[in-house]
């Protein structure tokens, strides 16, 4: 590792700030566009020295793990973009060239060449391994990598619920509910796309047989590492969901917590607490919105001739989507 470590296959360079007063070294890379990713207030007014002659772009953002980088990747794939095809090279740099500047070539190698972001990871390490970027950061990239490296970020379903996950966050830390036109009823903004995903099971209120939800909507969840692994006989008795529809009336209230009814028969299906609530296995997850297992039916689904078996509580785990998903 040196202080100005080229990128394979690429003219980006990657670096730390003092990167910018080895004025030999860039003049030799033909460095003519600089991309700074950091929060120094007056850092380009106060340092125009170190500048002088390069295209320049600053995206002011902390290395903390609750910082927005991803709304920035359109803009600083565009700049690094426009830099190689003006026939210069890219200085990519933050405080120490390992984590605010690192996600940025990350997101950039993924657009570039649609690879992953850990492939995208590995490759420069091979340069500068310690570029390191946050658990954050490292979040962001893997939403980024399964919304295609759209350019139009905010417009993705994936994104639009993350940034619903940390206004409820936000608002839980404070001790409220969030507001009603902030809750995001996922079965609303189900896409045509995602609609075609399979679906592993169907749940129905125990009393009317109401249908409530289906796996589609389910939030996983792991026990702690302590109770692993999970004894059988200590099965969730909650399934946490995504805010539906038919919660509407309820979870509009303002309420930091509260009853869920079936909206047919009004009896007592579930619960929620905005502020999180502990599993029956020991992990807790925020916000906290359920199904309780002795008041519905499970049913399985594209099982050919098996798909009507129903379940009761108490017996195994469903099957779900990716570990983690819908966790703060």
């Amino acid at each position: 590792m040196s202080l100005l470590d080229k990128i394979p296959g690429t003219n980006v360079y990657i670096g730390g700030i003092f990167t910018l007063r080895r004025k030999a070294q860039l003049e030799q890379a033909s460095i003519t566009h600089v991309l700074s990713v950091l929060r120094m207030p007056g850092y380009l007014d106060r340092d125009k020295e170190l500048f002088a002659g390069y295209k320049c772009m600053l995206v002011e953002v902390d290395d903390v793990e609750d910082e927005n980088l991803l709304q920035h990747f359109k803009a600083t794939n565009a700049f690094i973009q426009n830099g190689l095809d003006s026939g210069g090279s890219v200085l990519v740099h933050c405080a120490m060239g390992k984590s605010r500047s690192g996600t940025c070539c990350v997101a950039y190698m993924m657009q570039k060449f649609q690879i992953s972001p850990t492939e995208a990871l590995e490759q420069i390490r091979q340069v500068r391994p310690i570029v390191e970027p946050n658990e954050g950061f490292m979040q962001q990239l893997d939403m980024y990598h399964r919304m295609q490296m759209t350019e139009d970020v905010e417009s993705s379903p994936v994104y639009q619920r993350w940034m619903y996950q940390r206004e409820v966050q936000l608002s839980s830390d404070c001790g409220q509910a969030p507001d009603a036109d902030k809750i995001r009823f996922e079965d609303e903004h189900v896409s045509a796309s995602s609609s075609s995903e399979p679906v592993d099971s169907e749940y129905r209120c125990r009393k009317c047989r109401r249908a409530l939800a289906t796996s589609k909507f389910l939030i996983p969840h792991r026990p702690p590492p302590h109770n692993e692994p999970f004894p059988a006989a200590l099965t969730c008795a909650h399934l946490f969901m995504d805010p539906l529809s038919w919660m509407r009336p309820e979870l509009e209230q303002g309420k930091l917590e509260g009853r869920l009814e079936c909206p047919k028969c009004k009896s007592n299906v579930g619960k929620y607490a905005w502020q999180g609530m502990r599993c029956s296995c020991g992990a807790w997850v925020v916000p906290a919105i359920t199904l309780a297992r002795a008041k519905i039916d499970e049913t399985h689904l594209n099982r050919g001739s098996d798909n009507s078996i129903r379940r009761g509580p108490g017996v195994g785990m469903p099957a779900t989507r990716a570990e983690g998903r819908g966790l703060l």
